[in-house]
Order: C-alpha cells, then structure tokens, then sequence
C-alpha cells in the first residue's frame, strides 16, 4: 500500500465543477477520498439549489465510486455569515460574508468534523495553492537550529479564478492539513479534466454570489431584516438629486441603485431620470443622517472621501508578523490590482498606509497582503 492510499481526505464537494475535479483528482493521485456536501442555511422564502447541488455531489462521488456524506452547518452558517452580514449593514459597515464563511464553515466546522473523523486532509475547490518549506529557527542562542516546516499561501494560477482573497484567515496547523488540487489550474483547464473524468458537473455554470441568495439581489434580502428608511440621495454640491430606501444598504463606489430626478427648467417640477441617463456612483454616505452622497465619475470626484490610511482589526499573518514600516503589496477588494502599502505597527494598532489614495475602501471590507504571489495575510478595515 501506497503511503498516499494511507492518507485520507475529506473533500468538500459543493456541487459544481471546482470541487468535482478536486475529489477526482486526489483519487487519481492515490489519496482515500471521501465527498462531504455541507449544507448550509436558507430562508425559506427563497428558492435554493442545495438540493439539486447535494445531488450533483453525490452523481459525481457514485462516479468515481468514493463515500458520500452530508454535513449539516446551517446553524454555524446562519450565526457567522448571515447574522453577520446583517449586522454590519446594519451599523453601515461594508461586511465580506466569503471571507466569513471560509473562516467559521469550511475551515471551522468542516475542517473540525473532518479532522475528528480521522481525516489527514481537508480540501476544497479553492482556486489557491500551499507551498511547504523548512524555516530555520534556534531555541536559544546555545542550542541548535532547528529546521520547522511551514506553509506559504500563494494565489492561485488562474488570474481570473484566484481567490486567495477570501483565505486571508487560514492559519498554519489548517494549512498544514488542506489541500487545493485545482489551484494549479487555469478554469478551461478544469472543465477539460471533468469530461475527461466522466463527471456530471462539466458543464454546470459557476455560482455566483452567496449561495443562500439565490436569484434575490442583496438589497432585497436585507429589507426582510433591516428596515428600510428613505432618505436623501445628493449631488457632490449637496443638492437633493433623488431618494433612496436606506444609506445602510449602499457601499462605497456602488452604481446607481436609488431614484434621481432632475428639476424641469419650465415647471419647475422635478421628475424621475430617463433610462439612458449617465448612472451615478456612491461616493460618501453618512449613517446618521441616511444620506448618500453621488458622483458620475468617482474615479475624479471621489476626492476628499479618498483614502491613504486605513486602522485594521482582526488582523492574521499567515507566516510571519512584518515589522513596523515594511512595504508589501494589498489590495482592499476582490481582483483589484495590487497596490503598494507601509504597514505601521502602532502598539495596540495596526495602521496600513497605501501610496495611493485609495476609492470605496469602506469599514468591514478586508485588506489582504502580499509578496509577490505569496499571501502574506489580512485584516479587516476598522476606521479610516
């Protein structure tokens, strides 16, 4: 028996491609694989796939002839993403709900059930990737150095699919114990992979957004918690341009999304925007007075609501913590290209400087650092 054959993962198959490739690829390379779905929480209100998701997962396991099992998270799920989600709205914080599920569900509850069932591994169809290498440490300046194995996180190869993002938690013990067989992998390539495989879930679409939505927008969904409250929607000159249902509701660079209207120069009466009109984008909101703030270009407008320093909470570093003053590169939104920062390590505080001012950095978003493809860690924007 192979030492591969000995070591068993628990791969979280979600329905779709990504994690179907994963499971077959791992069997390949000679691993005991087993398919767990997790299932997470939903409304009742709403139409959900999980059904048609968990039946996917379990085709594709009967496919490769591997056990199937599901895992039922939907209080963890509930608690720490949705409950959470809508309690920064709710403060007028701009929350990262994946970021969220991947600490508390995948790598919180799965990755617990999973290593107290005697799984080696854990692995999901992350688009991201784990190098080991042996770190030189010494106990003490009399004794030997010791060689320690450690992980990087690096992005994953595929630009476009890369979501080392929202794995800016993962700590050393979870890494040492995860695998992502397609993080080496471009998309197409995938696809290619799982009709060679046979598997039913080729051709399935990718998911988009969070997975309990469904087809209802964010918006929508929060009014069902958070009520909604008109207010006023202004001109960078402070002119009263229109209405919407809840400053709470909008982020920061946000298109559109509320009534405009414009006076009638005859009349005098103001009357709603037609449909070809130049959209507008959210560049300043304020909570307490339920007002937004609206541009038609926010790159050149956003002026004095851009920002160059941002104070971090909740911070992680995934090998090393960088001493005060060390350049690295961030960015403070999914796919945005990265940009050079200074991290300033003020006592209690954690203070990130970018050389650019930065557009739409808002309270609850994540920064998430770099050097070169390696990431290095995050935190979450606590003031700016």
């Amino acid at each position: 028996m192979s030492i591969l054959m000995s070591k068993i993962v628990f791969v979280g198959m979600s329905g779709g491609v990504d994690s179907s490739v994963s499971a077959a690829l791992l069997q390949e390379q000679g691993f005991n694989v087993t398919g767990v779905f997790i299932k997470v929480w939903q409304p009742d209100w709403i139409e959900c796939t999980w059904k048609e998701d968990r039946l996917d997962a379990m085709r594709v396991c009967a496919k490769l002839g591997i056990p199937f099992m599901t895992l039922d998270l939907s209080k963890e799920y509930k608690c720490e993403v949705v409950d959470y989600m809508i309690n920064e709205y709710k403060i007028g914080r701009t929350p990262n709900p994946d970021v969220m599920c991947n600490k508390y569900v995948k790598f919180g509850g799965f990755y617990k059930f999973a290593r107290q069932n005697g799984a080696d591994f854990v692995a999901t169809g992350h688009y991201a990737r784990i190098v080991e290498y042996l770190k030189l440490e010494a106990e003490s300046p009399k004794t030997k150095i010791l060689n320690t194995k450690s992980y990087n996180l690096l992005a994953g190869f595929d630009p476009q699919k890369d979501q080392s993002y929202f794995l800016w938690t993962l700590t050393q013990e979870q890494l040492a114990h995860t695998l992502f067989p397609v993080g080496h992998l471009e998309k197409s390539e995938v696809r290619k992979l799982a009709k060679k495989f046979g598997l039913v879930t080729a051709e399935k679409k990718d998911s988009q957004g969070l997975c309990f939505l469904g087809k209802i927008d964010v918006k929508e969904f929060l009014k069902q918690f958070i009520k909604p409250k008109k207010g006023k929607v202004l001109n960078e000159g402070g002119e009263v341009i229109g209405s919407h249902d809840g400053a709470m509701y909008f982020t920061l660079g946000e298109r559109h999304g509320f009534l405009t209207s414009r006076s009638d120069s005859k009349s005098g009466k103001r009357s709603d925007l037609d449909a070809n009109a130049k959209p507008y984008y959210v560049v300043a909101k304020d909570i307490k007075k339920n007002t937004l703030t609206v541009s038609h270009d926010p790159k050149t407008s956003i002026g004095e609501n851009s920002k160059k320093v941002f104070e971090l909470k909740d911070v992680n570093w995934i090998t090393r913590v960088p001493s005060d003053g060390t350049r690295v590169l961030a960015r403070l939104r999914y796919r945005q290209l990265l940009q050079m920062v200074r991290i300033r390590n003020q006592k209690s505080r954690i203070l990130i400087e970018f050389d650019e001012a930065q557009i739409g950095g808002a309270s609850g978003q994540s920064i998430v650092f770099y050097e070169r493809e390696v990431c290095l860690g995050g935190g979450v924007i606590h003031a700016t």
